[in-house]
């Protein structure tokens, strides 16, 4: 069975450890980096990420798009939603049923 993480500002990533998924507290773009090499290396099949996060470090997200796991899966953080969570949704919805549904 595949482990789930949440990573992001401690606040933000707080209450995914009362459902039992593992926390990484992270706001540092470089040791997020790392982070998701690490969990990706050690059987997390899915990732949450704050947007503001995620958004820091694209590049390492999008060497994870291609794949089949880890599901990284960006999630408003308390400082409010960028976006980048509904903009993802809107590209795999694209991509699965050949045309943007949502425009």
């Amino acid at each position: 069975m595949y482990k789930l993480a949440a990573m992001g500002d401690k606040d933000s990533i707080y209450g995914f450890a009362s459902l039992g998924v593992n926390i990484f507290p992270v706001t540092d773009p470089v040791q997020a980096a790392h982070t998701i090499r690490r969990l990706a290396d050690n059987g997390y099949g899915v990732i949450y990420i704050t947007e503001q996060l995620a958004s820091e470090i694209p590049d390492e997200i999008e060497r994870y798009a291609s794949k089949p796991l880890p599901a990284i899966i960006p999630v408003p953080g308390v400082r409010g939603n960028t976006g980048l969570g509904l903009a993802n949704v809107s590209k795999f919805v694209e991509k699965a049923v050949g045309s943007d549904i949502l425009s």
